[in-house]
Order: C-alpha cells, then structure tokens, then sequence
C-alpha cells in the first residue's frame, strides 16, 4: 500500500529486488513532482541499497518513507531487524558489501535508531553547493 501526503510519501513492501526498478521509477517521479529532480538519482540509489539490505538481512516486510526536509529529502526504511548496518571498506572483487559504503558516500548524512519492533535506517539527501534549495512556501525555482 502507498500513500502519497504533503511532500511526503509511505510504501509498504516486501523487499524484493524483482521490485527495485518500479520502487525506483516510482520514487523518481515523486521527487520529479516536488521539484528535486536534481537529487532523484542520489536519493534512488540510497533507496535501493537500503532495500537490499533489507532483502539480503532479513527478507521480509518493510516500509520505506520519502519526506521533503527544508534542505533536501530524507529516506527511511524500517524493518523487523534489531541489527544495525555496518559500513565495511570494500573488496573491490567481492560481488556484496558496498551497499552502506556507497550510502555513506552518496548521502549527506544516515543513521539507524531502534524501534520497539526493529529499526529505522534513514539517509537525508540534499543538493550540491550551488544547486537550488527549495525554501518552504517556494513553488518553483528561482530563475
């Protein structure tokens, strides 16, 4: 079930990579619509890695939250898992084990908090310097 608010969008799902390209179309059309194209590709990949782990530590249900903050987006994944990611320096040669790597990466910031049922994973994306920052009541970019 999805539900789509104010700058604000809730997924429930079962993580399942068969499922990862239409999350990701459907995420990328979100941020399209709230003027964030410029930081779609980013927050996507957040997603997906984020969904994997899901998929690879745990393999059940999850909800996956997309918020406008003031200075870009925040991702959230929570699921049943009270484990936290860990962030490992890759082997380059290892077809696993990049995902929080890339994340940490990609993201400006992430972190993990412990739910009574699992855990949060959440990532907040924001635009490079220089790149337009919508400010609240702003409807379209400054030209």
């Amino acid at each position: 079930m999805a539900v789509a608010e104010n700058r604000r969008y809730r997924q429930e799902l079962v993580a399942d990579p068969r499922e990862f390209a239409r999350v990701r179309r459907t995420l990328t059309a979100r941020l399209v619509d709230w003027g964030r194209s410029g930081i779609a590709a980013s927050a996507v990949l957040c997603a997906t890695e984020l969904l994997a782990n899901v998929h690879r530590h745990t393999g059940g249900e999850c909800v996956l939250l997309l918020e406008e903050t003031p200075h870009g987006v925040r991702l959230t994944v929570s699921d049943t898992s009270p484990a936290p990611p860990r962030v490992y320096q890759p082997d380059w040669l290892s077809e696993n084990g990049r995902g929080m790597w890339l994340l940490s990466c990609v993201a400006h910031d992430w972190g993990v908090r412990a739910t009574p049922t699992g855990k949060d994973v959440w990532a907040e994306v924001r635009p490079d310097e220089g790149e337009y920052t919508r400010e609240p009541g702003d409807e379209e970019p400054p030209s």
